[in-house]
């Protein structure tokens, strides 16, 4: 637990080795990493944290209040206490709108981040300003219609945002009790939602996040996240996109190991880029006459 002046901030860690930071999406807390933690066999050190208004990490928004930065500045507190007094870059990794407030905290660039991974983050702004209007259509509509189903008196109207993500009947057959957290934490959702769309990410902006970056989506997800994930990399400054076959939008959860096997790859290709770049700096005379 992270005791932070504006709230109680979750965090906890397991294992030994570089440092990733795991961050759940929304109607989650840090424990939806466990199955892709589970494939590493402590073969890292992986912090978890919850966003803002799930497990114990504290509210800080309102509906008139609702920013992205509310959520970058929570996940900055984590990455300051994961990297330590060394204040050694960590591997940011962030899932659904875990992963959009880890691009957030990419493009802040306050904390040191080594690389990043974002598996499909809700981004409609980025449709919306790279010209892809019906794309953005389906992710206003389904949410248009999630909001006045839910302020129209169902309690259970976040069922149809699940199923929007994972597929018809994707909500139904999770196990009572994440729906019971889902139905429970719907406020917190809807205003995770505002702040997506108060995201206005672009390419020019994109252009500036220079970090080893992947994104990860499903093969089998939806048309417009699909295509909002390939705008991401795309404009990235060192962005790749990779495809879980047959995976939609729940993949940490129902595709643990490719998940993670993928994470592992970019982790890899992240040391050889940083061992290239330090292999072709000028040498100093000083550290010159210490290798004769």
């Amino acid at each position: 637990m992270i005791h932070d002046r504006l709230g109680a901030i979750d965090y906890d860690e397991r294992g030994d080795g570089p440092t990733l930071v795991l961050v759940p999406g929304s109607c989650s807390t840090g424990a939806a990493w466990r199955p892709v933690v589970a494939e590493w066999h402590d073969r890292y050190r992986c912090v978890t944290t919850s966003l803002l208004g799930y497990g114990r990490t504290s509210e800080r928004r309102t509906v008139s209040t609702a920013d992205m930065a509310y959520g970058a500045e929570m996940l900055e507190a984590v990455v300051r206490r994961a990297a330590g007094l060394t204040g050694a870059p960590v591997h940011l990794i962030g899932h659904s709108a875990g992963g959009t407030t880890a691009l957030a905290v990419a493009l802040r660039g306050r904390v040191p981040v080594a690389s990043l991974t974002v598996i499909e983050p809700p981004l409609p702004e980025l449709l919306r300003h790279s010209g892809e209007h019906g794309h953005y259509a389906a992710f206003r509509e389904m949410t248009d219609a999630y909001f006045e189903d839910f302020h129209g008196g169902n309690p259970s109207a976040i069922g149809a945002m699940i199923d929007f993500y994972g597929g018809a009947g994707t909500f139904a057959g999770w196990p009572q009790k994440v729906r019971d957290y889902a139905i429970a934490t719907t406020t917190v959702n809807l205003l995770d939602w505002i702040c997506a769309y108060s995201f206005h990410v672009t390419q020019t902006c994109l252009a500036s996040v220079e970090v080893p970056t992947l994104v990860v989506r499903g093969g089998a997800s939806h048309p417009a996240m699909k295509r909002a994930t390939e705008l991401l990399a795309g404009g990235l400054a060192n962005g790749r996109l990779a495809t879980v076959e047959g995976a939609a939008h729940f993949m940490i959860a129902t595709h643990a190991k490719a998940v993670a096997d993928e994470i592992e790859r970019h982790l890899a290709f992240t040391y050889a880029m940083t061992s290239e770049i330090l292999a072709h700096l000028p040498v100093k005379p000083e550290e010159s006459a210490g290798r004769m």
